[in-house]
């Protein structure tokens, strides 16, 4: 069985080349270095060399996937909240970029003959405007309900999982990843996410100022990577036995930005003082997954403590981190 994993030099697409590797399956990595790393697959184990290309060129995509059995497709152009969403030309080049990857590979998938796709899709097709406070979880079904997705990253998304209802003769698993974390974690300035720079600023900490964008007032829900691979697992095993599914992967352990701040500061064993900047975007005030279906089709549910996950993910990040 040979299984193609595009983005597999990123975070979720090394974690998942070690697993399918160790399933034994014949297993292809294919990157472009943009924002996964070589250290990303030594750092895990993984000794195996990428196919090196740009999947946004048809061409390279189509040979990539060449006598692919699935696909785990998480290559993406990604970022946090102000590489995305920072201007409207970030909006518009994020979209672009990611709908021509989808496509390619999508494309690739068809004329390959590609029995099985699994897809990285994210909490940002929901409705942006119902992100913005309330006691409420997101479903699967809320997608369609209320088409409003978040920005170009969401919309390309959105139109991404569009594509895919359309490929009939495929087994199809969607992925709706809320806020993953754990090794490999992207630390760069402009791709690390809210947990990941917090990090960085406490190892750097007092040479860098620990400033937290907004009032600390958002609530995340994180989810960790080896809870994610798992429910991919599962995923997988589903969608070539039982059918096509889309399903919420995270975790109902909601903090807020400003108590994830203080247990990364606890974790750090400094003194430090927490600065806010107001003029910073903080993204959607409050994003946690309903995992109903993913129970019920998947008997799946995350089982790492965010205590633990935010231990061992810092304890990485020192580790990568020039103070």
């Amino acid at each position: 069985m040979r299984v193609v994993v595009t983005g597999a030099a990123g975070f979720i697409g090394s974690h998942a080349a070690k697993n399918l590797i160790n399933r034994g399956f014949d297993v292809i990595l294919v990157d472009n270095f943009s924002s996964g790393s070589k250290q990303n697959l030594l750092d895990i184990g993984v000794g195996k060399e990428c196919v090196v290309g740009d999947l946004s060129d048809y061409s390279f995509a189509r040979e990539a996937l060449n006598e692919a059995d699935a696909v785990y497709h998480f290559a993406a152009d990604i970022g946090n909240v102000a590489y995305l969403h920072g201007t409207p030309q970030r909006e518009l080049v994020t979209m672009e970029t990611n709908l021509v990857i989808d496509a390619n590979v999508f494309r690739s998938c068809v004329e390959n003959n590609v029995k099985t796709i699994i897809y990285a899709s994210s909490v940002s097709v929901y409705p942006i405007d119902e992100q913005t406070g309330g006691d409420r979880y997101f479903q699967e079904e809320d997608s369609e309900r209320k088409i409003n997705p978040e920005g170009g990253y969401g919309w390309a998304k959105f139109i991404a999982e569009k594509q895919l209802s359309m490929m009939k003769d495929a087994h199809i698993g969607i992925a709706r990843i809320f806020h993953a974390y754990g090794k490999n974690i992207y630390l760069n300035q402009d791709r690390s996410q809210v947990m990941a720079s917090l990090m960085v600023k406490a190892i750097r900490y007092p040479s860098e100022r620990f400033v937290i964008w907004g009032d600390g007032t958002p609530r995340r829900c994180f989810v960790h990577i080896d809870d994610v691979i798992d429910a991919l697992d599962r995923l997988y095993d589903y969608a070539t036995k039982r059918g096509n599914l889309t399903v919420n992967v995270g975790s109902q352990e909601e903090v807020t930005i400003e108590e994830l701040a203080e247990k990364i500061i606890e974790i750090s064993g400094k003194k430090i003082t927490p600065e806010h900047d107001l003029t910073k975007p903080h993204g959607a005030l409050q994003r946690r997954p309903n995992l109903r279906r993913i129970k019920k089709e998947l008997d799946w549910e995350p089982k790492t403590l965010l205590s633990f996950g935010l231990k061992e993910t810092y304890a990485w990040a020192a580790s990568r981190t020039k103070c």
